[in-house]
Order: structure tokens, then C-alpha cells, then sequence
């Protein structure tokens, strides 16, 4: 073990109690914080070599106060809370976990598919309230009841998550499409590659899988929702920046899209008054696409691994330009 002073600012939602930190434990000197307000994080990460962190910001001003820091790791697979260009300066990597939750994040895809195609929800509910008991008929739906079989579903970006949902979609007899910056390197699984809007316009289901960058900020905003199908439905269990929410609402007011399925909000948790949980048509869940227990346990070895490699010398996972 070494005796190197490590801080880690926003740990419970990655570990409620469910999971062991002693593994890390065991080879760093560790100081743990559930949770690490704004005003906070200087104090708490001063004089500490390694700085681990999931959703508090590292911003240029605040890494300019830890002069100590020398590494950064990253309990996540997106960078966007970090100033990757402050830490390529001074020579910090940054290293995240790329793909501790490709199972997870696939499955709620399609956990989100089979809600909008047979509600399943809704129907027990209704059983539950008499509804089957006072039937006229032996069934009824309140609700269409879809297949999922001959829908095309259109994928934005095409890494290791889509690839996954790919993979299942196809099982059950999905067309796949997929927009990708580079398709250079990417497997053919039997998606179509095309340009963003031919994927827009010719899905029914269009989930984003891209990060969030300069570029990609608010990818999905009036123009872009104007170019989808009318009645399509939109996923994201990326990030939330990629919507323009406002945008998002209004077209789920005007019914231009059947449902959006979102994990994830451009503020988290989201103010009170936020337009979009209050719409029926919008179905958010609270960014729990990571959080099985498997996923969980899958980054804590990464994340541990991360670290290690570190104090070899070798570090790996690194996100920015050193």
C-alpha cells in the first residue's frame, strides 16, 4: 500500500453500502466523501495526489487550488465534468472507465422499448384496480399494443453501447441504423451506416449513444425533432445536454413524437419545475442506467485498476492529451 494521500469526493452513489472500497482501499491511502458540495471540494481535496470523482465538477479555477493533484480518475465513462484541457497542461491524466456498464445501459434501452410497446405497467395496474374482473370480454387493452419486429431503431454514435443494443435489436428482428462521426474500426453487426438526418427521418425509436461535447450539445433541438417521424420515439440514457429540453417538450406537447424515454436531465437532479416530468408523454427515470449492482462492482475493479496502473507508471484509460 502505498502512502500517497487520495480524495474521493462523490462516492455513495457508486457505493451505498451495497459494495467493498477495501480493495482500493488496500493500495492508496483513501479519504471518502458520499457526497462533495461546490464550496467544499479545495478543502477537502488539498494536498491529495489523486483526485476520484464522478458527477463534481473539476473545473480549471478550482484545479489551479490543488497543486498537488497528479492524477484524476473518474468513477464514469463521460469526461464533460472535468477541464480535460487544464489537466493536459499541467500533465494530469484523466482516466475513466469505459465499459464497466454496457450491459446495464443496453438492457434499459429495452426496458424502455417493451414499456412503449405493451405497457406493461399500465395493464397490471388496471387488473390490479378490477378493471380484467369487470371485462365484458376476456381481454382488453388500454393501450395499442405494438411488436417491436420491423421497426427500424436509429442509433446516434456507435460505440461499445450501441453495439450492444445492436446486437438485441436484431434479435428481435429490429433494423438498425447508425449515424458515427468515423465508422473506421467499428464491427459490422448489420447496421446500416447513414448520415444523422437519413437516421432521423426513416426511425421509429432513435436512442443517443454519443458524447457530450462542443459538438454534440444540444444535437437534438427543433430542427433535429422536426427531421424525426411523426409519432417516433426518442431514448437517452447518454447525457442530458444532448437535448434541448424546451425543444423536446414543446414536441411532445404537440405530438409530433409518441414518447421520450430520458435517464438522464441537462440538471440533475432537476429543479421542481421542470417541464418535462409533469408531460405524459415523457417518461424519465432518475439516470439509474448505470446503477445494477454488476455495474457497480464491474467499476469499482476498473476504477481500482485505474489507480494501479497509475502507480506503476503505466496509466491507462486516459481520456486527454498528455
Amino acid at each position: 500500500m502505498t502512502t500517497l494521500p487520495f480524495c474521493l469526493l462523490d462516492g455513495f452513489t457508486t457505493n451505498p453500502g451495497d459494495l467493498s472500497w477495501e480493495t482500493l482501499e488496500h493500495i492508496v491511502s483513501l479519504t471518502r466523501f458520499d457526497r462533495t458540495p461546490p464550496e467544499y471540494i479545495v478543502e477537502r481535496a488539498a494536498g491529495c495526489v489523486g483526485i476520484l470523482t464522478n458527477k463534481v465538477q473539476l473545473s480549471r479555477e478550482t484545479l489551479d487550488q490543488l497543486p498537488d493533484c497528479r492524477a484524476v480518475f473518474l468513477l464514469s465513462t463521460g469526461v464533460n465534468v472535468v477541464d480535460l484541457t487544464s489537466c493536459s497542461a499541467r500533465g494530469i491524466p484523466v482516466c475513466n472507465i469505459p465499459t464497466y456498464g454496457t450491459a446495464s445501459v443496453s438492457e434499459l434501452v429495452f426496458a424502455y422499448l417493451f414499456d412503449w410497446a405493451r405497457k406493461v405497467d399500465v395493464h397490471s395496474l388496471a387488473v390490479r384496480k378490477g378493471a380484467w374482473a369487470a371485462s365484458e370480454d376476456f381481454c382488453f387493452t388500454q393501450t395499442p399494443q405494438r411488436e417491436l419486429r420491423g421497426l427500424t431503431l436509429g442509433l446516434i454514435g456507435f460505440g461499445e453501447i450501441a453495439q450492444a443494443v445492436t446486437r438485441a435489436a436484431q434479435g428481435i428482428g429490429m433494423t438498425v441504423l447508425a449515424a458515427t462521426p468515423t465508422q473506421e474500426g467499428k464491427p459490422d453487426l448489420g447496421q446500416q451506416f447513414c448520415c444523422l438526418e437519413e437516421v432521423l427521418h426513416r426511425s421509429d425509436v432513435v436512442s443517443l449513444h454519443c458524447p457530450l461535447t462542443e459538438s454534440t450539445e444540444n444535437l437534438i433541438q427543433s430542427k433535429t425533432l422536426q427531421q424525426m417521424k411523426s409519432g417516433a420515439v426518442l431514448i437517452n440514457t447518454s447525457r442530458g445536454g444532448l437535448v434541448k429540453e424546451a425543444d423536446l417538450a414543446e414536441a411532445l406537447q404537440q405530438k409530433k413524437l409518441s414518447a421520450a424515454y430520458l435517464d438522464v436531465l441537462s440538471q440533475e437532479p432537476p429543479p421542481p419545475n421542470h417541464v418535462l416530468p409533469s408531460l405524459p408523454r415523457a417518461h424519465i427515470t432518475p439516470h439509474i442506467a448505470w446503477a445494477t449492482r454488476a455495474a457497480r462492482q464491474r467499476l469499482l475493479n476498473e476504477l481500482t485498476a485505474n489507480v494501479q496502473a497509475w502507480l506503476d507508471g503505466h496509466p491507462k484509460n486516459v481520456v486527454n492529451d498528455l
